[in-house]
């Protein structure tokens, strides 16, 4: 088991004031079988009003509004959190069973569904196919077209956005998780295995020191049904495990962005993100 302090500090820079903004923010890890929340809290300024809940996915979800003129809106969500070993057991399922299984859940139909993030082109649909069948099991199919992927595609940041989609960064084989995520889920969904996006935080350095506060970073990965659910993090091509905190699911990045909102002001707006984890046990 390892516990993690996380800090994720984040906002907008507005270059001048703006008069209201309204706003939701999906930063706080939630606890599942494999991880424990031991605290966690954000803190928003300047100071606004804000409600909690849980969303359609299951995540927590800060809904606030600032309506006092502000140049800048920053948040500092932090977490505390147990996260425990991941149990990665074979599933004997069969395709004809899966499909069976898929249909038989309004949760797995949905993630079956393309969206405009993950909508693959048609030579990835080609290669997911050709993989899926070489393997009676889809457990075994999801796995080699998720490293295959993971091989072709190089880790670059700047070449892409957080509106970029699939098929554009298959097309140049750049991007960061969010796009390699997408690509996989895109591949996934495409031969009839239901897959969902995973977003999070990942703790970069493996065997980090109790008490090294390190430099860490959003991330995403991907989680796959085939009798149960499972995940593994196709940019760094390992299992999901100890490194990573668990904040939502859902069908692509748009449904779990940690930070979107609108406002009344007529400045553009500056995104700026700071992650550090430290190990605390």
């Amino acid at each position: 088991m390892t516990r993690l302090h996380i800090k994720h500090s984040t906002g907008f820079s507005y270059g001048g004031k703006v008069n209201a903004s309204y706003n939701e923010a999906r930063m706080l890890p939630v606890t599942t079988e494999d991880q424990y929340v031991l605290y966690s809290h954000i803190d928003i300024q300047p100071g606004a009003s804000q409600s909690t809940y849980t969303d359609y996915w299951g995540m927590k979800v800060s809904a606030f509004e600032v309506l006092t003129p502000h140049e800048e809106l920053s948040l500092t969500a932090t977490s505390l959190v147990e996260v425990r070993p991941r149990k990665h057991e074979p599933h004997p399922t069969g395709w004809e069973q899966l499909d069976i299984a898929t249909q038989a859940a309004v949760t797995r139909v949905e993630h079956l569904e393309q969206t405009r993030r993950t909508t693959p082109p048609d030579d990835l649909v080609e290669l997911a196919r050709t993989i899926a069948d070489r393997y009676e099991s889809p457990c075994e199919a999801a796995m080699a077209i998720s490293r295959e992927i993971g091989e072709q595609m190089d880790y670059v940041q700047g070449v892409t956005s957080v509106y970029s989609t699939a098929a554009e960064a298959w097309a140049n084989r750049k991007g960061v998780c969010q796009d390699i995520t997408h690509i996989v889920l895109g591949a996934l969904r495409s031969v009839g295995i239901p897959a969902r996006y995973v977003s999070g935080y990942l703790h970069p350095k493996p065997h980090a020191a109790i008490g090294e506060t390190v430099t860490g970073e959003s991330h995403a990965w991907v989680e796959w049904f085939c009798g149960d659910w499972r995940g593994f993090d196709p940019t760094n091509m390992v299992d999901v495990g100890e490194r990573h905190v668990l904040i939502g699911r859902g069908r692509d990045y748009g449904d779990v962005s940690p930070l979107r909102g609108v406002y009344a002001g007529p400045y553009r707006s500056k995104l700026f993100v700071k992650v550090e984890i430290t190990r605390e046990a």
